[in-house]
C-alpha cells in the first residue's frame, strides 16, 4: 500500500492533533465555563434519557460508535487511525489532563478560570486543524461539517457553527444549560480552526 505524501509530518500532526485536543477539554473542564458544543450535546442527552442506565463512558463510547458507523457510509475518506485513537483514548487524557491540572491549581479563581478558557479554546481548534489536515482521520463529529462543507460548497466556518449551535441546542433542550465557554465554541471554533488550517497547518504540511 502505497502511503500519502508527507506521511511521517503528517503521523506528527494527527498524534500532535488528538493530544493536544483532549488535553483542551481538560482545560474546558476545570475552568467551569461549560464544554464544548459535541460535549453538550453528549453529556445533555445521556443526563436525560440515559443516566440511571449507563455511565457515560460507555453512552459516550456507544454514541461514537454509531456515528463512526454513518460517517463511514458518508465520510469514510476521512475515517482513519485518528478517529480510533479520538474515541478511545480522548477520555483517558481528558481524565489525566484534568487531573494534573486541579493537582497543581485546585481553586482557580475567575482570572485563572478565564486564562483557563481562553487556552482551551486556543488549543483545542489548533489541534483540530493539524489532525484535519493530517488527513489520516479526523472524529466522528469533526467529519459532519468537513463533508456537508464539501460536498455543499459551503464555507467550512459557517457550516461548524451551524453543527455546533445544533448540538447546544439539543443538549439545552435535553437539560443541560450551556456555558460561556459552550457558546465561544460554537460561534469560534470554525472560524478559528480555518484560520489556523490556512495559516499553519496547510503551508507547514506542505514544506
Amino acid at each position: 500500500m502505497k502511503l500519502p505524501e508527507n506521511f511521517k509530518k503528517r503521523v506528527v500532526m494527527t498524534t500532535a492533533g488528538v493530544v493536544l485536543c483532549a488535553m483542551a477539554v481538560g482545560f474546558f473542564k476545570c475552568s467551569l465555563f461549560g464544554v464544548d458544543p459535541f460535549q453538550c450535546f453528549a453529556q445533555g442527552v445521556w443526563g436525560h434519557f440515559f443516566k440511571t442506565s449507563v455511565s457515560y463512558g460507555i453512552f459516550y463510547t456507544i454514541l461514537c460508535g454509531i456515528m463512526l458507523v454513518i460517517d463511514l457510509f458518508v465520510a469514510r475518506s476521512y475515517m482513519g487511525v485518528a478517529t480510533l485513537v479520538n474515541m478511545f483514548l480522548t477520555g483517558y487524557i481528558v481524565d489525566f489532563s484534568s487531573a494534573v491540572i486541579t493537582y497543581f491549581v485546585p481553586e482557580p479563581n475567575l482570572a485563572v478560570r478565564i486564562v483557563f478558557l481562553a487556552f482551551a479554546v486556543l488549543v483545542m481548534c489548533f489541534a483540530s486543524s493539524l489532525y484535519m489536515t493530517s488527513n489520516l482521520g479526523v472524529s466522528v463529529y469533526d467529519a459532519i461539517p468537513i463533508v456537508i462543507a464539501r460536498k455543499r460548497n459551503f464555507p467550512f466556518r459557517f457550516v461548524r457553527i451551524a453543527c455546533d449551535l445544533l448540538c447546544v441546542l439539543i443538549g439545552t433542550l435535553s437539560g443541560l444549560l450551556p456555558g460561556v465557554g459552550t457558546l465561544i465554541t460554537a460561534f469560534f471554533m470554525g472560524p478559528l480552526i480555518e484560520f489556523f488550517n490556512h495559516n499553519f497547518s496547510e503551508p507547514f504540511l506542505e514544506k
